[in-house]
């Protein structure tokens, strides 16, 4: 039987796959001109769908030109939208692009219309013409390039990096709320902490990799069906070395069977966002420090990115998320420990970068003060702390700097616009 972590590797495969939906289209197209050439004959057809055999031909060859052609096209947009991304966005993004649907169903309708009109090109004879399905390759071609229109008109307007911005921050925040939901419904009661005695069994890794995901509720079955509590040693994102401890299991002899424990935790080539929320403000971070670079030099861009940084950071306030997650089994006994990633940690990683690589630009310096002044208002008491010394590290780089008395004042003026936005009053 296939482990938790096959299907979920498998899963992440079909998902960033571009030629298993389109083979599936081809495939519909063919059985579809089966299924066209045997109504042909039925009395119910209209008698303006009929064709000559030489009209026939010529129609359904030029759909298996046309649809070579956009084929084509389409892969060469590909090619634009993959020098873009590594160039001026970030390489990491292309993660989200291959698992796109709008692009995924142009190819399978293209693949589809191709082998619906090559099917057809076998049926005609002298006196026997598939004419219901020479008038479907039109409607067929008609909905291809109608698609084709949504996919450049997508394409067109999504490709900038504030609407790729606005695109990761929302897959980010969906997975913050669905998490500490998932968290809330099994977490363990306040206080609880491991046993300092006991047997401790650690699981390695074999192969070892990024840590992608686990199944929570696989985890706690096994630890409830062999009586302990597994801790996961680290966090969804950290990459692995082979050999690695990855799991321990307390108070429990003979220990749980590693293979089973090792087939609900699932490690690949790289980070997903799936069970992963810092990966989502790593891409964010990403564009705005290659917007920061001297080879691109659009401080404004990463203003903007630094727009969804803040909300982001605001989801994460919102969401309470701690540094470590003890849960539950149904019976409220502690079995599975995780450890995330706490407050602090997501503000270093959405404001350090940008600060060190964005001290220099003006926009910069008073965009990231407004969001910070933002944190302060909005953020309980134990989170302050942490939000004053990154306004602490600010002011020291902006002083460093900025060595005329003026412009340090300039740079440290908070501003939501960077520069041209106006302050609201002070209640």
């Amino acid at each position: 039987m296939m482990s938790w972590a096959a299907r979920f590797r498998l899963r992440q495969y079909a998902k960033a796959s571009l030629w298993i939906i389109p083979l599936l289209g081809l495939l519909l197209g063919a059985l579809s001109a089966e299924w066209a050439a045997r109504v042909d004959g039925a009395d119910w057809l209209p008698g303006g769908w009929r064709y000559s055999a030489t009209t026939a031909s010529s129609v359904l060859s030029s759909v298996v030109g046309a649809m070579v052609a956009l084929l084509g096209f389409v892969v060469t947009i590909g090619v634009l939208v993959i020098q873009q991304a590594t160039g001026t966005l970030s390489p990491r993004y292309m993660r989200l692009w291959y698992r796109d649907r709008l692009q995924k169903a142009v190819l399978a309708t293209f693949t589809g219309t191709f082998a619906f009109a090559f099917s057809l090109l076998r049926k005609i004879e002298s006196d026997s013409v598939p004419n219901l399905g020479v008038t479907l390759s039109g409607v067929a071609v008609a909905v291809s390039l109608m698609l084709l229109l949504i996919y450049l008109n997508r394409f067109t307007h999504n490709l900038r990096p504030v609407a790729i911005a606005d695109l990761v921050g929302r897959l980010g925040a969906k997975v913050v709320a669905r998490g500490s939901e998932r968290i809330r419904s099994s977490a363990a009661p306040e206080g609880w902490s491991l046993p300092a005695a006991g047997p401790v069994t650690r699981i390695r890794s074999e192969r070892g990799g990024v840590l992608q995901a686990f199944d929570a509720a696989g985890l706690i079955a096994v630890a409830a069906r062999e009586d302990c509590v597994l801790v996961l040693t680290h966090p969804v994102g950290d990459f692995v070395p082979p050999g690695t401890t990855f799991v321990e299991a307390h108070g429990t002899s003979p220990p749980p069977d590693p293979h089973r424990v090792a087939g609900l935790v699932a490690f690949g080539a790289e980070r997903t966002i799936e069970q992963d929320p810092a990966f989502a403000l790593r891409i964010l971070v990403d564009i705005a420090i290659r917007a920061l670079s001297p080879a691109v030099n659009d401080p404004t861009t990463a203003v903007q990115v630094l727009n969804h940084v803040d909300t982001f950071l605001h989801v994460v306030g919102r969401a309470r998320l701690g540094g470590r997650y003890v849960l539950a089994d149904d019976r409220g006994r502690p079995r599975l420990v995780v450890p995330g990633r706490g407050w602090d940690d997501y503000l270093r990683l959405g404001v350090t970068e940008i600060r060190e690589y964005g001290v220099t630009s003006l926009q910069v310096c008073r965009r990231l003060r407004a969001l910070l002044e933002d944190l302060l208002e909005t953020q309980p008491a134990e989170r302050l702390t942490a939000v004053r010394a990154e306004l602490g590290l600010l002011d020291e780089a902006v002083r460093r700097t900025f060595t005329d008395p003026a412009r340090r004042a300039t740079a440290q003026t908070p501003d939501r616009q960077g520069i041209g936005g106006v302050r609201p009053p002070r209640a």
